[in-house]
């Protein structure tokens, strides 16, 4: 697989994007959500050519709103360069701690976060559809990937395995 990563605007084409987010999540966002969402201030996406994360910057603090990989394209370093990139340009922008909520059942994506330095700071109840909690996962920035750090960064061209909710 080749590509890079790019920034994504309210003006974009984002019909990949939604695309890829109905693909992953039993709760979608429409182009008109995903465009909304990119409207407001301190709101930054970038995109792969199979995935797209979106985020928000608050004084210190940055929080992943979403991180979506299409199923077929999982497990090839695209979730971990995507979470890379937006925590660099956080890191640039004064952000300390970079937050997020993961699916208490989604165990390839926590293993991601997990890989990249995010640990639980807390829990939502009933919050995925009234039915499953979520995980608050928090990091201190930079990243300080576990293990070694290029290997958790970068982009497989090869799929490493068949895992639905991994990068």
């Amino acid at each position: 697989m080749s590509g890079e990563l790019h920034a994504v605007h309210a003006e974009s084409d984002l019909s990949l994007l939604a695309r890829i987010h109905a693909a992953s999540f039993d709760e979608a966002w429409s182009e008109a959500a995903l465009r909304g969402l990119l409207k407001t201030p301190g709101t930054l996406a970038f995109a792969a050519p199979d995935g797209f994360i979106i985020m928000r910057l608050a004084s210190d603090e940055a929080e992943i709103l979403s991180l979506a990989v299409a199923p077929g394209r999982r497990r090839r370093g695209w979730g971990a360069a995507l979470v890379s990139k937006a925590a660099t340009l956080a890191h640039r922008s004064g952000a300390r701690t970079m937050f997020l909520e993961v699916a208490t059942s989604n165990e390839p994506a926590r293993a991601l976060y997990r890989r990249l330095g995010f640990a639980e700071a807390g829990r939502r109840r009933a919050y995925y559809g009234g039915k499953e909690d979520a995980l608050i996962l928090s990091a201190n920035l930079p990243l300080m990937p576990l293990g070694n750090p290029k290997a958790s960064t970068t982009v497989a061209t090869q799929p490493r395995g068949n895992d639905r909710d991994a990068d």
